[in-house]
């Protein structure tokens, strides 16, 4: 479990991109699963908060996979 003490889309992205299935904690949002390289959101974690960390980590993920291609 990879521990981040800033939230940073751009640095979380590169981690989950690398490492494609795993779990993550931030500092001050939570902890976070992560598989087929995107970030998933847990059943016991649906707050306003999470989702929208989650939408804007996989969102990191998909400009690097546009720029790739």
């Amino acid at each position: 479990m990879k521990i981040f003490s800033r939230y940073s889309p751009v640095k979380i992205a590169r981690y989950v991109k690398a490492f494609f299935k795993g779990r993550l904690y931030i500092k001050g949002r939570g902890a976070y699963e992560f598989n087929n390289g995107k970030l998933i959101t847990l059943p016991n974690h649906k707050t306003t908060k999470h989702r929208q960390t989650v939408a804007e980590v996989n969102q990191q993920i998909d400009q690097f996979k546009n720029k790739a291609a």
